[in-house]
């Protein structure tokens, strides 16, 4: 427990230094580019057009792994990867939720493309691996039961 403490402590120290120093830069830890409007999006089309692409294709570069079954909607553990070359933007959908837009994540040149996280979804639904390569949008997806509701289910 100890060496942990002292782990996130040397990565705190690294990283803050790293931010006086101009190194590194907020919007390349965090978030870059905020937009409500992607996540007010309803269905992958309309997050696809938001975020500036205009069409998609399903492409087996593309995967992306959860359950069958999700026994509780407030925690599905989804990981979504890409082999596509120059994968800089990765996000997570969940059609049927209120917003479709579940996570974004961006990807550092030089970065293996591969993310996990964790969703919460209301109700049975395709859940989709979004990801821009070399300018163009790519997409998988893969259907999630789930048994008991997370969006207020």
């Amino acid at each position: 427990m100890n060496q942990q403490r002292r782990n996130v402590m040397r990565i705190s120290a690294i990283l803050g230094a790293a931010f006086a120093a101009g190194v590194l830069k907020p919007a390349d830890v965090f978030a870059a580019e905020w937009s409500q409007k992607v996540f007010d999006a309803k269905s992958l089309e309309a997050a696809v057009k938001e975020l500036g692409g205009d069409k998609f294709t399903v492409s087996s570069d593309v995967s992306i792994t959860g359950p069958d079954i999700a026994e509780n909607g407030a925690v599905v553990p989804v990981s979504i990867a890409s082999k596509a070359p120059n994968t800089d933007f990765m996000a997570v959908l969940v059609e049927k939720n209120p917003s479709a837009m579940s996570a974004s994540f961006n990807i550092p040149a030089g970065t293996e493309a591969a993310v996990t996280t964790r969703v919460k979804m209301g109700a049975t639904s395709n859940v989709h691996a979004l990801v821009r390569a070399d300018g163009k949008w790519l997409v998988a997806s893969k259907e999630i039961k789930v048994t008991l509701g997370g969006c207020g289910g």
